[in-house]
């Protein structure tokens, strides 16, 4: 986690990752590693309807998982629809 940082701007969110090579106490070498070593990013393009306000992250088992919560007025909700009482009646 704290090679990781995480930025918002705009609605683009950065995500920034060094993957360092481990240490090797024992006296060993290195010959051939399978991931790849160094400084990455990814950028994420939110839609307006996310409150990136609320984004939480979380890191653990070497999995990152992000929460992006829909913000609250994006989400549906219901209208009410008052009655009828004040509109006169046609006869016929």
């Amino acid at each position: 986690p704290d090679a990781i940082d995480l930025d918002v701007e705009q609605n683009v969110l950065t995500v920034k990752a060094e993957r360092r090579p481990t240490q090797r106490g024992d006296g060993a070498e290195v010959q051939v590693s399978e991931r790849p070593l160094g400084v990455f990013s990814r950028q994420l393009f939110l839609g307006d309807t996310l409150d990136t306000d609320k984004i939480s992250a979380a890191y653990e088992a070497g999995v990152l998982t992000l929460t992006i919560p829909v913000a609250e007025t994006a989400k549906p909700r219901k209208i009410q629809i008052s009655g009828g009482s004040d509109r006169k009646e046609l006869q016929a």
